[in-house]
């Protein structure tokens, strides 16, 4: 089979950016032909605002070269990752203009947030479910905290919604939960197009000892990811319990006073993934605070790789993918004195740990591998070859 896969790259590489490069690595792997379009999101600096928010609605640029690339391939699938902002909706007419099957996977909320967040001054929202455009969005700047780019943004989810992209130019969605999924189709994706596919991880990392004497925090240091109530939780700690935190972002200096007031925090900044994986193997717990409603972090992937029992917040996929009492244990999002409860609870009790590593590691080999994920991907691109392609344009 031969692919195209489409993703345009965001300036501080994350979870998406891996989650599409392990999906060329595992095509490859098989044997198919996988060819790569991208871009990256510090093209964005050469644009002027009316240019960037044009083309964040429909990219001449894009739509012309994935056309030209597309009918030279002649693909079997384009398979498309993230658009936003240079690539945007118009390549998926591109492809479908040019004959190809058309699939995309959704690693967040954005075709119903414009931030893709659903979250919004430090709390859950989800006021722009109930428009058809986003207009609460743009009157609170929600994306990037401008309305302008906002603007942008949610004129570009109203004219593909009005012009029926979603339900024309696509013939499979992937979304990478049951909860991700239940909330796409309130904004009306056509639910016999939508396919759960959970991210996976390859290469296997091993197992690891789940009994370091540590807990672990990886990701982007921002609310959202409940940074604040982690901090807050180590100063209600009634155990020593030490904690390292590992990422980047706009509270790194909230860490650093934490951790120079608080000896049993330690942040280690951003570090190379080898390295993450590494204070996996070694930990006793990870700490997945977050308070907004995550897809599916590769992070709770890799952890349950390494058989790592995860103390999550009880919200998003994080809520469904950790199941409480079995692969970690769940709290009160936002609630610091609950997650340091649920802390202590884990790391605790040894014999209840070791049965817990036992079952995240039985959970990825089942549900999370690369041999999982290729099955279940072939099975997608399929459905997509067997459906009856719109045959008109936008």
């Amino acid at each position: 089979m031969k692919v195209v896969v489409v993703h345009e790259s965001y300036q501080q590489p994350g979870g998406e950016d891996r989650a599409m490069d392990a999906d060329v690595r595992l095509l490859r792997s098989r044997g198919h032909e996988v060819v790569e379009y991208r871009r990256h999101n510090r093209e964005v600096e050469d644009y002027s605002r009316l240019k960037l928010g044009l083309a964040t609605i429909w990219s001449r640029a894009a739509h012309r070269d994935l056309f030209t690339l597309v009918s030279q391939e002649r693909p079997d699938i384009v398979h498309f990752h993230n658009t936003l902002p240079l690539i945007s909706p118009s390549g998926l007419w591109a492809a479908r203009r040019a004959g190809s099957r058309v699939v995309q996977t959704l690693h967040n909320y954005r075709l119903a947030c414009p931030n893709a967040l659903f979250f919004r001054r430090g709390s859950v929202c989800e006021d722009c479910l109930r428009w058809q455009i986003p207009i609460p969005a743009v009157v609170h700047g929600c994306y990037r905290g401008s309305r302008t780019a906002t603007l942008a943004v949610g004129s570009m989810l109203a004219v593909h919604r009005l012009i029926g992209t979603w339900r024309r130019a696509v013939d499979r969605f992937i979304v990478l939960t049951e909860f991700q999924k239940a909330r796409l189709l309130q904004v009306g994706l056509p639910e016999g197009r939508v396919a759960v596919r959970p991210n996976f991880v390859s290469p296997d990392p091993g197992k690891g000892s789940a009994n370091g004497a540590y807990a672990l925090f990886v990701g982007r240091l921002t609310r959202e990811k409940g940074v604040l109530t982690l901090l807050h939780a180590w100063q209600e700690l009634h155990e020593r319990i030490p904690l390292r935190i590992v990422g980047a972002g706009p509270l790194a200096g909230e860490v650093q006073r934490a951790a120079q007031e608080n000896v049993l925090l330690s942040y280690l900044g951003p570090t190379s993934h080898d390295k993450v994986l590494g204070l996996m193997h070694g930990a006793s717990c990870l700490v997945f605070p977050s308070e907004w409603y995550e897809c599916l972090p590769m992070t709770i992937v890799e952890t349950f790789a390494v058989g790592l029992p995860v103390v999550a917040a009880a919200r998003g996929a994080a809520g469904e993918v950790v199941v409480d009492g079995r692969t970690g244990f769940h709290f009160r999002s936002g609630d610091s004195r609950d997650l340091a409860d649920a802390v202590s609870r884990l790391v605790r009790n040894n014999v209840r740990r070791g049965s817990m590593q036992a079952i995240c590691r039985r959970e990825y080999l089942e549900k999370y591998s690369a041999e999982g994920a290729y099955v279940r991907l072939m099975e997608i691109y399929q459905e997509a070859l067997e459906v009856a392609p719109f045959s008109g344009s936008p």
